[in-house]
């Protein structure tokens, strides 16, 4: 041994290493036992706090969900919204027709009441102050507004910019021959459909969680806390919302993401930080709530922290919708830790022994026995059988895996539209009745915005003759001058907006040799700005929740292996789940069940939300399962009884957890709006995956293959780990 590694070795320099960890940890831990005193000597004070946020929340936050948009999937400077802009800046007016009026008198009335219904809206509409232009069956291109069999005609009405829609849905609301739709009305539709359905979500969420929570606790008092808990945080997270409003433009979908993640988050931590309560006082441990929060405590910090960061990954896409849901998930993931590491150890404070109140004795028992249970329980022996046999198990788990996501090479993508809403919706109705029985629609056209001074008429004409030769272009109309130098040219397309025909079109347009300056929008050149945003951006987000999972748990296990595995378990949790929802959503499987109506594509940004919010849970889970595993493994055991002995006690709470959360968020999947019903049923689908299939038998096989190498970082890994590495045992 040389004189170099003789000093690196020396017993006085391992004790100040030694004691340089233990003061590390020590500090973590009093920063916890100081929110468990403050819990215990001030829990009053906490709770009316907690009171008086959850009525701000309630009396500004949830009206203030009314004022939240229904935009926000465009991308901010594309060539698209700089094309609207600058027509809009031209006219003080919307460049496409922001709502349509179906005129559709009764079949008996013939085509003459058609076009005398539609002349007396027409005078209507004319008189209204929102209203630039009406458009419709009469003059010139009369015949376009027409069906093809003559029995009902539309308005196209272009508003002026800002322009709403109330005062004629207030006048035409009692004539049931005249059908309102378009944009303007689809959004406003689409928020109100999401209210109701908000409400109705959590209504079926509330009891079934109730009902859960008193199985897996076995007592009232208990059970009751984790939807109390659920409830604080959705109302302070109704009031972040609101408030985030009057800085952000903040879209209304984040509030049913923020809801669903709120009830479960909280609900997760709650079961963790009780389960851990109540394991205490049956040791008869002398300071109960210090000691949860010491252990389970930490993993609530690990796990917000992660699925804060995770939503991060969010807020790296232009588009304000995307934006929205990760400043919304990281406000959640705040707020629910933030709850279950000061509110709820103050209720338990208060409560003590008096958590198990209510409680039938047999159902004591119970739960006494399951605290009780260390080698004898399901999951121990679940894992003692599957580490018999751990390559069989792997190598089978993780090919059902792959089998369910082949799928997604097939995978479509789609846009919000009003196929999104419900059937019975008017904005709906009219879109399908005009793409089934008019020979154009004319209500989603490709938008030329050019800029050149007024007597640019010839060149313009020339380009215009251009765009008529292209495939699939219907007809053209323009250009016109709208003024300030700017120029409107008008393209239909002869097929659905968001088909691959118009999408190749709007490339055409833009590849063709127009006059300089010369913008492609519309809704098509907006959805393919879209999709080459998030193209983009596509890479940093996933560095970015992959590196916030890769972090948490090396920081909580202090090995450079298992984060790695628990990203590419992660990722096959993923795949899965994506390959389960095309086949659901995209080819049309379970409508009836579902009461749907498939759109024969996902929607562009549900990979992106359900990879966040799939490595943001699966994470929350690990976290729960390995601080356990790496709490039995410094007490002593070996690599399998540690991770039979942490499945064990960890088993029964998360997969509580899961099902708790699959109820919170899966409840959405009732949701009437398409995307919502997709992002519901996906987030649960990806939670139950992961809490059964990974946990119960992908986890315990590969770690019992890898046995020592579990724990193996290098030596600097290890530590930084020491420095400021947290872990579920105190000093």
């Amino acid at each position: 041994m040389d004189f170099k590694t003789s000093r690196r070795n020396s017993p006085g320099r391992q004790r100040t290493q030694t004691k340089k960890n233990i003061s590390a940890t020590a500090y973590r831990v009093r920063v916890l036992s100081r929110l468990a005193a403050l819990a215990i000597h001030r829990p009053r004070p906490i709770i009316l706090l907690a009171i008086l946020l959850s009525a701000l929340g309630l009396g500004v936050g949830l009206p203030g969900l009314g004022s939240l948009s229904t935009k926000g999937f465009d991308v901010p400077g594309s060539e698209s919204v700089r094309a609207f802009d600058r027509i809009s800046a031209a006219t003080g007016t919307d460049p496409a027709p922001g709502l349509l009026v179906l005129v559709q008198p009764p079949v008996s009335a013939g085509p003459k009441a058609v076009l005398a219904k539609a002349e007396s809206a027409r005078k209507f509409l004319a008189g209204d102050p929102d209203v630039a232009r009406v458009d419709g069956p009469f003059g010139p291109a009369a015949a376009v507004f027409i069906s093809r069999d003559g029995r009902s005609a539309y308005l196209a009405v272009t508003l002026r910019k800002d322009g709403g829609v109330s005062r004629v849905q207030d006048a035409f609301a009692a004539d049931p021959t005249l059908v309102l739709g378009g944009a303007k009305m689809g959004n406003q539709q689409a928020n109100d459909t999401i209210r109701e359905d908000l409400l109705r979500a959590e209504a079926i969420a509330f009891p079934l969680l109730f009902l859960l929570s008193l199985w897996v606790f076995r007592g009232l008092v208990a059970a009751l806390l984790p939807p109390l808990i659920g409830a604080v945080v959705i109302l302070g997270a109704f009031l972040g919302l609101a408030l985030l409003n009057r800085i952000l433009e903040v879209s209304v979908y984040a509030s049913n993401l923020v809801t669903g993640l709120s009830l479960g988050l909280a609900i997760d931590y709650s079961l963790l930080v009780i389960s851990r309560y109540r394991e205490e006082l049956a040791r008869g441990t002398a300071d109960p709530v210090q000691r949860t929060l010491q252990t389970a405590g930490k993993s609530v910090v690990f796990s917000a922290l992660t699925v804060a960061g995770a939503m991060v990954g969010l807020c790296v896409f232009p588009q304000r919708f995307l934006v929205s849901m990760g400043f919304g998930g990281v406000m959640v993931a705040v707020i629910a830790g933030g709850a279950a590491l000061t509110l709820l150890p103050a209720i338990l404070g208060l409560l003590g022994g008096r958590i198990n109140a209510l409680s039938p004795p047999r159902w004591k028992r119970a739960s006494e026995r399951a605290h009780e249970r260390r080698t004898s329980g399901g999951w121990y022996r679940l894992s003692r059988w599957v580490m018999r046999r751990p390559r069989e198990i792997a190598a089978v788990t993780a090919t059902a895996l792959v089998v369910a996501g082949l799928p997604v090479l097939g995978i479509r993508f789609t846009s919000v539209d009003a196929r999104s809403l419900p059937s019975d919706a008017s904005a709906r109705i009219v879109s399908e009745t005009l793409r089934r029985d008019f020979a154009l629609d004319t209500a989603a056209p490709v938008l030329l915005a050019t800029t050149a001074p007024p007597n640019a008429a010839s060149a313009l004409t020339k380009d215009a003759d251009m765009l008529r030769r292209l495939p699939n272009v219907r007809g053209v109309v323009g250009p016109e001058y709208v003024g300030r130098s700017t120029w409107r040219t008008t393209v239909i397309e002869g097929s659905d907006p968001l088909s691959e025909d118009s999408q190749t079109l709007v490339h055409r347009i833009r590849t063709t040799n127009l006059l300089p300056g010369t913008l492609v929008g519309g809704f098509t050149a907006g959805f393919i700005d879209q999709k080459a945003a998030i193209q983009d951006r596509l890479v940093l987000a996933i560095v970015i929740v992959a590196l916030v999972t890769f972090l948490a748990l090396f920081l909580m296990t202090g090995s450079l292996i298992l984060p790695i595995k628990a990203i590419l378990m992660n990722a096959l949790t993923l795949c899965a789940t994506l390959g389960i929802l095309v086949r659901i959503f995209q080819d049309g499987r379970l409508e009836g069940l579902l009461a749907y109506s498939s759109q024969g594509a996902i929607d562009l940004t549900q990979p992106i939300l359900l990879a966040v919010l799939a490595f943001g849970l699966s994470t929350d889970y690990a976290v729960f399962l390995l601080s356990r595993i790496k709490e039995e493994r410094d007490a002593g055991h070996d690599n399998r009884e540690s991770v039979s002995l942490g499945l064990e006690r960890t088993g029964r709470v998360v997969t509580a957890a899961a099902l708790l959360f699959c109820v919170a968020v899966g409840a959405f999947a009732t949701s009437r709006i398409v995307i919502l019903k997709e992002l519901g049923l996906g987030t649960a689908l990806a939670v139950l995956i992961d809490a059964t299939i990974v946990r119960a038998l992908l986890v315990p096989s590969l770690m019992a293959m890898l046995g020592r190498w579990n724990w193996w970082a290098p030596a600097p890994l290890r530590r930084l780990h020491g420095r400021i590495g947290l872990s579920e045992s105190s000093p």
